[in-house]
This record gives structure tokens, C-alpha cells and sequence, in this order.
């Protein structure tokens, strides 16, 4: 192999080349929905982060890569300000997702229910994993297929894209056992602190075309939770919304200083 080469599959040799070659990409952060199993929340948490990170004042895009398009159709009715694209097969995810980094700040991609090359195209472009996960052992040991995916992009690409398990469809009462925090452990996955508990709203937001936080009082908990996942999740996030808030509160009062 030649210096500054690096030896890869064919069809993923443009996510390969070292950055000397690449084209110039200018891009905030592309973030993957990623577990190749289903019905596990990806495109819940897709269709609340993009719209979260919206309100946060950030330019954000959907990228929907799931056969079924439930996120897309889901943002469309709930939040049509926000751009969303479909995204067909490996070569579509390994082209477009630079291309879209050019025009907002993240890029959110919805991963497929199956299909190991679309899961593989998403993490070698993807700068980090959110990889949804019910909260059972048999569904952490179950992991280990995403992870070897996930070891297979960072050893190609030299490091990302991180990655962070969050616990989902948790029940009220669920207490993280040593036993799941050791088989993240020994998968290398980082844990994140906040679940996502099992509960009516996050069923019903999807037929009601909306978001848990506009359902009233009755989502206020989910509300609360979700808030803090994605708080954990994108802590730059907050603290750049919170800076913006602190200039424009100091503004006016230099205003009347002056």
C-alpha cells in the first residue's frame, strides 16, 4: 500500500481518501441514527432532534434513509420548515450528506430497520451514532452487530464517528443494572446518562403530527426528559443558545447605558 493511501472497499473509496484528496467540504456535523434493528426509536428521536435542534436556532436537514419514510412523512406535518430529503441505497448516503453539510449546521440521517451497506455508508460519513437501544441485555448483547459496523468505519476513517447508546422505551420504574453498564462497557459504547421511558405520548405524536413538547400538560415529563437527553446529547448545542441569549439581553442595556 502506498504512503498516504488507504486500502478499502471499492465502493467506498471516496469516503476514504485522506483529506489532502478530498474535495473541499465545509460542515457542521452529520448525526446517525444507528441500529440496523427496529422498532427501537430511531426515527422518534430523528424527527424530535431536528426538530429541537430547529428551535434552537440551528439550520438542520432530515436525511431519511428507511424504506417505510415514517420520519419524513412525520417532520413534514410537523415541522414543514424543515428541509428533508429521501435518501435511496450506499451511494446515495456516501455522496449526498457532504453535500447537504454545506447548507445547514447538522444534518440528521434516519438509519434503515435493516440493510448492514446503507447502516455502513451512514456511519463512514456520519460524525456521531446515536444508536437507540431497549433497555434488556438481550437487546445490548444484540449490539455487537452495529458495533462491529461502527469498528469497521473508524478503522477506515482513522477515528469517528463517536458513538452514544441511549436507552429507550425504559420502564418508570428501570434501574441501569452493572450488568448493562459492563456490556456497553465492553462493546466500548458510552452509556448516556438520560433514557427515554416508555410512554403513551412518544406513541401518539406521530398520528397527531407533532412533537411531545406541544402536546400540553399531559407530555410534560417526556418533555422534561427529552429535553435533557438532547441537552446531554449536544452540550455546544445549549451553550450557544444560551450565549446568544446573553448578548441580546446585554445589548439593549448597553443601549441604554449609552
Amino acid at each position: 500500500m502506498k504512503a498516504g493511501k488507504l486500502d478499502c472497499w471499492p465502493s467506498y473509496r471516496l469516503a476514504c481518501l485522506p483529506s489532502s484528496e478530498k474535495p473541499d467540504i465545509v460542515r457542521r456535523m452529520i448525526i446517525v441514527m444507528a441500529n440496523s434493528k427496529g422498532g427501537v426509536g430511531k426515527s422518534t428521536l430523528a424527527v424530535h432532534l431536528v426538530t429541537w435542534l430547529h428551535e434552537q436556532g440551528q439550520t438542520v436537514i432530515l436525511a431519511d434513509c428507511d424504506a417505510q419514510r415514517s420520519s419524513s412523512d412525520w417532520i413534514k406535518e410537523a415541522a414543514p420548515e424543515i428541509k428533508t430529503v429521501r435518501l435511496n441505497g450506499p451511494d446515495d448516503i456516501l455522496n449526498k450528506p457532504p453535500r447537504l453539510g454545506r447548507e445547514a449546521d447538522y444534518v440528521v440521517a434516519d438509519g434503515p430497520g435493516s440493510n448492514n451497506e446503507m447502516s455502513r455508508a451512514l456511519l463512514l460519513k456520519g460524525d456521531l451514532a446515536i444508536v437507540p437501544c431497549k433497555a434488556s441485555m438481550l437487546e445490548v448483547r444484540a449490539l455487537s452487530q452495529a458495533t462491529a459496523l461502527l469498528k469497521q468505519a473508524r478503522d477506515i476513517r482513522g477515528g469517528p464517528p463517536k458513538a452514544k447508546v441511549v436507552l429507550s422505551m425504559v420502564g418508570k420504574n428501570y434501574r441501569l443494572t452493572q450488568d448493562m453498564k459492563d456490556a456497553a462497557k465492553a462493546l466500548r459504547l458510552s452509556l448516556v446518562d438520560t433514557p427515554m421511558t416508555l410512554r403513551q405520548v412518544y406513541a401518539d405524536a406521530p398520528g397527531q403530527a407533532t412533537v411531545v413538547w406541544r402536546m400540553g400538560i399531559r407530555a410534560k415529563d417526556a418533555t422534561k426528559e427529552i429535553e435533557r437527553l438532547f441537552r446531554e446529547l449536544l452540550p455546544d448545542v445549549a451553550s450557544r443558545k444560551s450565549a446568544t441569549h446573553a448578548g441580546e439581553r446585554q445589548a439593549p442595556a448597553k443601549k441604554r447605558r449609552a
